[in-house]
């Protein structure tokens, strides 16, 4: 491919970002350490997370767990209670496997090679990149989606960015275009301008320091890119929560892997095909072999048309206060806990949602 790139634009496009970085750049805590550990639990969060919540989850996360050796002595539960509301909690599991392999394979000292980098559990090229570029200055680009926007813009490639074909020229011309001198900074100050300059929606590209190299500017295609091929239709799904009390207490399950929220707990669950109502739900078989020999039941519904989305899927929720007279044989198979201690257990966002709501009824 011919990018029409030499080492004099390179230097001058490179020179330009790093300007408007110094400029413009925000202060965020983990851009004042050179620990390659805060590093890491920072690009983890933000990997699928907006730099306006990720911040407070960071500073909770890395004061309850400083460094490698406290986030690998933490029992798992722990380490997804802290990253409750986040989301895409893989991440968290991964980050604790990492932890413990950093112990015993590296000895606790967080490893500087980019290859090793890459072998922990959780690491792609992106996240070895940041890491090894931001602390130790090592010439490996980074490439997210702001670097995809920014760099197809400027160029005006065409290739989609969700192809393999499409990650690796981008990767080639992330590395172009890098001056290998101050690679960390070029990095962020790249990933930076795609957050604050180069954005999705509306660009001002009057203002842009590098609208005289854009190519996408010049032919005013700026909206064009970048370019994308496969757009995953996602799944709906139908979740019918239950909120059982008897003597003060209800049930939680642990989800197994193999699906959303691995490791989370949650209520008692029926998910159908389609969406149904309390009349049609008490004709699943799940609903009867939950409730029978339960004698007198009170239901009402919690909370309706709870709309949650995911990458690819799309979850309607609803959840039912049930009140019942006995225990049931169908509920030994789930968790006993204490109504006022379900704030101890790790939940998934939506969860959390009709809990907060739960909280503020009982307070009024």
């Amino acid at each position: 491919m011919n990018y029409i790139l030499n080492d004099e634009n390179i230097l001058v496009i490179s020179g330009l970002l790093l300007d408007w970085y110094g400029e413009n750049r925000r202060i965020l805590p983990w851009r004042e350490s050179s620990d390659p550990y805060i590093i890491w639990v920072s690009e983890i969060i933000l990997q699928q997370t907006r730099v306006a919540q990720g911040q407070d989850y960071f500073l909770r996360f890395t004061e309850r767990f400083p460094d490698v050796a406290s986030l690998a002595a933490a029992e798992e539960d722990e380490i997804l209670k802290y990253w409750q509301g986040l989301g895409y909690y893989s991440r968290a599991r991964n980050l604790h496997a990492a932890a413990k392999d950093v112990m015993t394979r590296f000895g606790g000292i967080f490893p500087s090679g980019y290859k090793d980098i890459l072998s922990l559990k959780g690491i792609g090229e992106y996240t070895a990149a940041a890491i090894a570029s931001f602390v130790w200055n090592k010439p490996y680009p980074v490439v997210d989606g702001n670097v995809f926007r920014v760099l197809s813009r400027l160029f005006a490639l065409n290739t989609p960015i969700d192809t393999p074909k499409g990650k690796k020229q981008f990767t080639e011309l992330a590395g172009l275009v890098m001056n290998p001198q101050y690679a960390g900074q070029h990095n962020q100050a790249i990933m930076e301008f795609g957050a604050l300059q180069c954005v999705p929606q509306n660009p001002d590209c009057e203002i842009c320091p590098l609208k005289e190299y854009c190519m996408a500017y010049n032919a005013r295609t700026v909206r064009q890119y970048p370019v994308k091929q496969n757009k995953t239709k996602p799944r709906n799904r139908y979740f019918h929560y239950l909120y059982i009390i008897y003597e003060g207490n209800t049930w939680l399950s642990r989800r197994g892997p193999g699906d959303i929220w691995e490791g989370l707990y949650e209520f008692p669950l029926i998910e159908t095909d389609s969406p149904v109502d309390f009349a049609g739900l008490q004709q699943n078989e799940a609903f009867r072999k939950l409730f029978e020999g339960a004698g007198r039941i009170n239901f009402s519904v919690g909370l309706a048309g709870v709309k949650h989305v995911l990458s690819h899927q799309i979850l309607y929720a609803t959840f039912y206060n049930v009140e019942i007279e006995h225990e049931t044989e169908g509920l030994k198979s789930f968790h006993s806990v204490q109504c006022g201690e379900l704030e101890k257990y790790a939940v998934p966002r939506l969860i959390h949602i009709y809990l907060e709501k739960l909280e503020g009824n009982l307070s009024e």
